[in-house]
């Protein structure tokens, strides 16, 4: 297990891809820290990787909230020690058409895509450039080279990728890693809702010819987060079955 001894914060991980991201760190040995909104949710997935074996903790965190943010490393720390790895998940979208989209969307889904994971790339930056060690991965999107209906989503994983590569030029020297991953299609509750006619259509963009699973992107997350990976900084990396290429 190359993550053993490690100690892992994986934000808006109570489902989804940031469950599965929380899964594949946890089997490589890591002490994981669930984040989430969903507060019965997020404590039935860590009570799950618990019964399963590993080492999992639930703390709710709004990351759009700064107080929230700067709570939640403090309680990890106190819980476990010092924080080596941050997966930057958390993320909503409110699609709508450019001359459709309301303020009030474009607000919400900036405040929590952006500026949540920015407060929360600041509060380990303090903290792993002061030990002069540190993973943080950023979960991006595909969609901030541009998609229809996403102009707020776009954005905000636009500056997500903006912010992983000057992390990247800030803290490169001081031991820590920052990457960017864009997942494409993958097989979760929400995309599980679409129309079968939209299915179909998505399947067809991927030469792999299927959608991803949650695990996949906790593969490249875990590797990214392991000593493995200690030259490989400020880059974006697609995990989506070659969807974008």
């Amino acid at each position: 297990m190359k993550l053993t001894h490690k100690i892992a914060i994986v934000t808006g991980a109570a489902r989804g891809i940031g469950l599965g991201i929380a899964e594949v760190l946890a089997r490589e040995g890591a002490q994981v820290v669930i984040s989430d909104m969903d507060a019965s949710q997020g404590e039935a997935s860590a009570a799950a990787l618990r019964d399963a074996g590993y080492s999992a903790h639930f703390i709710p965190c709004n990351i759009a909230h700064l107080p929230q943010v700067q709570s939640l490393f403090q309680q990890a720390e106190e819980l476990l020690g010092p924080v080596d790895i941050l997966v930057n998940n958390a993320g909503i979208n409110r699609d709508a058409m450019l001359h459709k989209l309301t303020e009030a969307d474009w607000d919400l889904v900036v405040d929590v895509n952006m500026k949540g994971t920015f407060f929360c790339l600041q509060q380990a930056a303090l903290r792993m450039r002061e030990r002069g060690y540190g993973r943080i991965i950023n979960i991006a999107s595909a969609s901030w080279l541009g998609n229809v209906g996403q102009t707020n989503y776009s954005a905000s994983k636009a500056g997500v990728v903006g912010m992983t590569k000057t992390a990247c030029r800030e803290l490169a020297r001081k031991g820590v890693t920052v990457n960017a991953i864009c997942p494409g299609f993958i097989d979760t509750e929400m995309t599980r809702g679409v129309p079968e006619k939209v299915w179909e259509m998505m399947i067809d963009k991927i030469p792999a010819g299927f959608a991803g699973e949650a695990s996949d992107v906790g593969e490249c997350v875990a590797f990214l987060a392991s000593d493995g990976a200690r030259y490989i900084n400020g880059e974006v990396i697609n995990v989506g079955g070659g969807m974008v290429l």
